[in-house]
C-alpha cells in the first residue's frame, strides 16, 4: 500500500522567516560573498562565513548556490557586469572624463568586493573564464574608443587598460578615504593616464634602473624556494602540492620538512624575498637623488623594472599574501607599509597639496597602472616596455614626464 501523503503544510506552521525573506536575498549573498572572497581569498573563504554575513544559515545559502565555486563564479561575473552596465548608461559620444568618472563611481562603491576579479579570477574554469574575458574586452574597447577620439597618441589600448588599472587600484588596499574624494582622485588620475604619451618614457630619458641581481640558489632551502615560486605563480598556492615542489628539486616530500616546516612557510619566504628585493631596488634607485620629483620618477622606474624582472615572484607575493596566517604575514605587511611610506613622503614633497591619504591612494593607482599595463604587454621585457609603463605611472601620480 502506498504511504499516506503528508498533511498539507499549514500557513501557520510555515518557516517564520519566509514572510520576511528579502526579495533580493540572492544579491545580498553575492555582495557578502564578494567581500569575503576579496578579503580572505578563494580557498580560505567559507560558505558558513558568507552565510553569517547575510544573517542566514549555511543550509539556506546552499538553496541559492550548490557549492562555493558556483558562488565565486557568480561574484566574478557580477563584478564585471556592474562595470559593463555603465556602458549602457553613458552615451557613446560622451567625453572620456564622463565615462571614466562613471566607471570610477561604480568601482569605488563596490571596492570591498573588487578583489574577486582583480586577484581571484584565475580560479575560474573554462567557460566562466571565457565569459569574463569577453565582458572585460568590451569594457576596454569602449574606453579605447574614447581615448582614441580625445587623446590620439600612440599605444591607445595600453593607455586604456592602464587607466582602468588606476581606477581598479581602489580594490587593492584598505586606505580609509571618503567615497567622493576617492572618486575625484581616481577619475582624474585615470584621465591623466589616458592622456599620457608612453613615448615620453622611452630609453635615454633617464638612467637605467639597477636592480639587485636575481638570487642564485646556493643551498637546498634556496633551491626549494626557487622551484616553488613558478609553481605558485602558475597554479596558485593552494593547488600546488609538496610532492610537486619536492620533485622539482629531486627530493621526497618528507625531505622538504628538513628545510621548511610546511608549504605555507615556503610561501612566507617567497613574500619576504619579494619585499626584500624591492627594498634593495628602492635603496639603489634613490641613491644620491637630490629632489622629490626625481625621486618619484626613480621610484616609479624601480617598481616597473622590478615588476618586469620578477613577474612570477611579484604575482605570488601580491596574490597569495592574504593566505598567510597573521604571524607569517606581519613582517611582509610591515615591509609593504615601509615601501608605501617612502612613496608617500616623496610624492607629497613633489605635490604639497596632497594629504597623506590622497598620496597613498595615488601611489596605489600607480601600482594598478603597472598591473594592467603589464598584462597588456604580457610582461614581455622588450625594449621600451619598462619606460612606457613608467611614463604611465608618472602620469597617474600627476607629475610631468622627466626628459633629462
Amino acid at each position: 500500500m502506498a504511504p499516506a501523503s503528508p498533511p498539507a503544510r499549514s500557513t501557520t506552521t510555515a518557516d517564520p522567516t519566509a514572510a520576511t525573506r528579502p526579495r533580493n536575498r540572492k544579491q545580498l549573498i553575492v555582495d557578502a560573498a564578494g567581500r569575503v572572497f576579496s578579503e580572505r581569498g578563494y580557498h580560505k573563504a567559507s560558505m558558513e562565513e558568507v552565510a553569517a554575513g547575510v544573517g542566514i544559515t549555511a543550509a539556506a545559502l546552499y538553496r541559492h548556490f550548490p557549492n562555493k565555486y558556483a558562488l565565486f563564479a557568480e561574484c566574478a561575473q557580477v563584478t564585471v557586469d556592474r562595470l559593463v552596465a555603465v556602458l549602457d548608461e553613458v552615451p557613446r559620444e560622451a567625453p572620456l572624463a564622463e565615462l571614466l568618472a562613471a566607471l570610477t563611481r561604480v568601482t569605488v562603491a563596490h571596492r570591498a568586493s573588487g578583489g574577486v576579479y582583480r586577484w581571484e579570477a584565475r580560479y575560474l574554469e573554462g567557460e566562466d573564464r571565457r565569459r569574463l574575458g569577453v565582458k572585460f574586452a568590451r569594457l576596454v574597447e569602449r574606453v579605447d574608443e574614447a581615448v582614441q577620439r580625445e587623446r590620439p597618441l600612440p599605444d591607445r589600448r595600453l593607455r586604456a587598460m592602464a587607466a582602468l588599472g588606476a581606477i581598479g587600484s581602489i580594490t587593492m588596499h584598505h586606505i580609509s578615504i571618503a567615497q567622493r574624494r576617492a572618486e575625484d582622485l581616481l577619475s582624474a588620475s585615470a584621465l591623466r593616464v589616458a592622456g599620457t604619451d608612453p613615448a615620453a618614457g622611452r630609453p635615454g630619458a633617464r638612467p637605467a634602473v639597477e636592480l639587485p641581481a636575481r638570487p642564485v640558489p646556493r643551498t637546498r632551502r634556496a633551491e626549494i624556494l626557487a622551484a616553488a615560486i613558478p609553481l605558485f605563480a602558475r597554479d596558485g598556492f593552494a593547488n600546488v602540492t609538496n610532492g610537486q615542489i619536492a620533485r622539482a628539486v629531486g627530493l621526497t616530500p618528507s625531505a622538504l620538512y628538513r628545510h621548511y616546516p610546511g608549504k605555507i612557510d615556503i610561501l612566507a619566504a617567497a613574500c619576504l624575498q619579494a619585499a626584500g628585493l624591492l627594498a634593495q631596488g628602492v635603496e639603489r634607485g634613490l641613491h644620491e637623488v637630490a629632489d622629490p620629483h626625481t625621486a618619484v620618477h626613480a621610484l616609479a622606474a624601480t617598481y616597473v623594472a622590478y615588476s618586469f624582472e620578477y613577474t612570477e615572484l611579484n604575482s605570488v607575493a601580491e596574490a597569495e599574501l592574504v593566505g598567510l596566517p597573521p604571524g607569517l604575514r606581519q613582517p611582509v605587511v610591515l615591509a609593504q607599509r615601509e615601501h608605501i611610506a617612502v612613496w608617500e613622503q616623496q610624492l607629497r614633497l613633489a605635490r604639497p597639496e596632497l594629504d597623506p591619504r590622497q598620496a597613498r591612494v595615488l601611489v596605489h593607482a600607480g601600482f594598478g597602472v603597472v598591473v594592467e599595463a603589464g598584462r597588456r604587454l604580457r610582461w614581455q621585457d622588450r625594449p621600451g616596455h619598462r619606460e612606457a609603463v613608467t611614463a604611465l605611472v608618472v602620469g597617474a601620480l600627476g607629475l610631468p614626464p622627466q626628459t633629462t
